[in-house]
């Protein structure tokens, strides 16, 4: 297949109050491919006097490559995202306008034979973000907007970073192994393995912006607007990571989940299942350990409603 993709987003931010409005048109080509459009816009009142409003546009384009074999496929996405902020103190910007231009590039795989629950087959990706170097040819002195003594003034940090610059590699990867038979009454061995790594090119301009936030249990439909939230069940959401979850500059998140299922039918998906995991985030990549991590152990149940999605208990 084919696919190209458009996307428009305007999100508002401040705070206890949220309308989400979501307006999108689908069109293309029957077989060849596909495109869409739409727009996005939440607002979320809190205090007037403090907000964060976010303007952005991509577009994609995908292709299922028939070597090694046909389940693999590689997308790319082009994408622009503008942050206007007034007095944000729940980020390390809080004033100004932040600009991000950036460039994704992601090869995946998946066999799994049902996306709900799946008993078969696995799943990986392997993903590559990056931004423009500014640093490298805008001629900026930055280690000038720094003290003698290494830190930095409110103000420089805005600065610091109207155009953001970073590259953020992935890796994630699922299998899945039935270890009884039958179609609709088996348990299901589920393995993963991930991590990520956000790299700078000037030690000087470490974005803050698409940090990893790793913490939670991963069901709360939480979003945050400038980092990657991953989940570690046990733990509280950002617990692993410092300055409120947005300094996780590296992660790793090993896991295995047994799963059984009560029903799995078109309208209701039900399954139990019991989990070990693991993982750790780290601020600066040259700390990255994949044995120092935070364990966890428990277990739970999904339900899948197609109004709502997945929920966890």
């Amino acid at each position: 297949f084919y696919s190209l993709q458009t996307d428009i987003s305007d999100r508002y931010y401040n705070s206890t109050y949220m309308n989400n409005y979501y307006n999108s048109m689908y069109s293309g080509y029957s077989g060849a491919g596909m495109y869409d459009y739409g727009y996005n816009s939440y607002e979320n009142y809190y205090d007037p006097d403090q907000s964060v409003k976010m303007f952005g546009f991509s577009v994609g384009w995908g292709k299922r490559l028939k070597w090694p074999d046909d389940y693999f496929s590689f997308t790319t996405e082009l994408s622009y995202q503008r942050y206007i902020l007034h007095d944000w103190k729940y980020f390390p910007v809080t004033n100004g306008s932040s600009n991000n231009i950036s460039l994704h590039v992601a090869l995946s795989r998946s066999s799994i034979d049902y996306p709900i629950f799946p008993r078969h087959g696995s799943e990986f990706s392997l993903s590559l973000q990056i931004t423009p170097p500014y640093s490298q040819f805008d001629g900026i002195n930055y280690k000038g907007y720094y003290e003698a003594d290494g830190s930095i003034t409110q103000e420089n940090l805005n600065r610091l970073h109207q155009w953001i610059e970073f590259h953020k590699w992935k890796f994630k990867s699922k299998t899945y192994t039935a270890l009884t038979t039958g179609e609709k009454r088996c348990f299901v061995l589920m393995s993963r393995v991930e991590f990520g790594l956000l790299g700078h090119y000037n030690k000087y301009k470490k974005s803050p912006f698409e940090t990893f936030d790793v913490g939670g249990d991963g069901m709360t439909g939480y979003s945050s607007y400038a980092t990657e939230s991953i989940a570690l069940r046990g733990y509280e959401n950002s617990s692993l990571t410092a300055y409120r979850g947005q300094e996780g500059y590296a992660y790793a998140r090993l896991g295995m989940e047994l799963r059984y299922p009560f029903m799995l039918e078109p309208s209701t998906s039900i399954y139990a299942l019991t989990f070990v995991e693991a993982g750790n985030a780290w601020n600066n990549i040259s700390k990255f350990n994949p044995f120092d991590l935070k364990r966890s152990a428990g277990f739970g149940v999904r339900i899948f409603l197609p109004m709502i999605g997945m929920m966890g208990i």
